[in-house]
């Protein structure tokens, strides 16, 4: 077996470290299958200080899922560079402040399951051991939750969790394969932000919606919040739910 899945919770100790004095640094961006968030390329597109449509098209690569027709985004691959991310240096990652959430998680995998009564959400973890990492088995006295909090992961996971609800939320409505113009605006308003800002501001897109004036005044200038406007919009246009503001 290539690599073992070991459940564990946030009260264990997490017996795994990784530095610059493991031999095996750096390895695990070297081989790179990784897919990206909307919320990961908000922040790394920040860090460049490119617009998301240069990011995707510097860095990225797009397909459809066979089944459910959503934009699927992965770092674009490298064979030249023995598909390694293309942020990775000998010193470390050139991004790190702003990498990706599968990056500030490994070598733990988490799954959720949300409550349809409560909306509330349960976390799952289980430890990767894959056998190139030297990680393992270095005492750090640091539960996973504490070291979870190291790796400050809580705001992606927060944000991701959202496009989670959302997936969920199509697969309910829309169980079947999304048509290219629907996908094009999941594509537009998750992750070509300022494109879909653009969009907003000189396309007059929201026209047809009584947008508050304060919303719109926050979505033009702030990502976070246009993103979050993105999954509120695509609910609309794709599954009928009404916009709601002030929550």
């Amino acid at each position: 077996m290539a690599e073992d899945m070991i459940p564990i919770s946030l009260q264990n100790l997490m017996e795994f470290d990784c530095d610059f004095t493991n031999e095996c640094f750096n390895d695990c961006c070297r081989d790179l299958n990784q897919a990206l968030t909307p919320y990961d390329i908000l922040r790394l597109k920040n860090n460049l200080g490119i617009s998301s449509q240069d990011f995707l098209k510097t860095y990225a690569a797009l397909h459809y899922g066979p089944e459910s027709g959503l934009p699927v985004i992965e770092f674009k691959p490298n064979p030249d560079a023995g598909y390694e991310c293309p942020f990775v240096t000998p010193e470390g990652c050139s991004v790190y402040v702003d990498r990706p959430a599968s990056c500030r998680m490994y070598p733990l995998a988490r799954a959720i399951a949300r409550s349809r009564e409560t909306g509330l959400i349960t976390q799952y973890f289980a430890l990767i051991e894959e056998p190139h990492c030297k990680g393992f088995g270095r005492q750090t006295g640091k539960t996973v939750e504490q070291w979870l909090k190291g790796q400050e992961v809580d705001k992606h996971n927060k944000e991701n969790d959202k496009l989670m609800e959302l997936i969920s939320l199509k697969n309910r409505i829309i169980p079947g394969k999304l048509e290219g113009a629907q996908s094009d605006k999941f594509y537009l308003a998750l992750y070509d932000l300022d494109e879909f800002r653009k969009e907003i501001i000189e396309k007059d897109l929201l026209a047809q919606f009584n947008i508050p004036e304060d919303v719109l005044k926050k979505i033009k200038a702030d990502d976070e919040a246009l993103l979050d406007f993105g999954i509120k919009w695509v609910k609309t246009m794709l599954f009928g739910i009404e916009m709601a503001f002030g929550e």
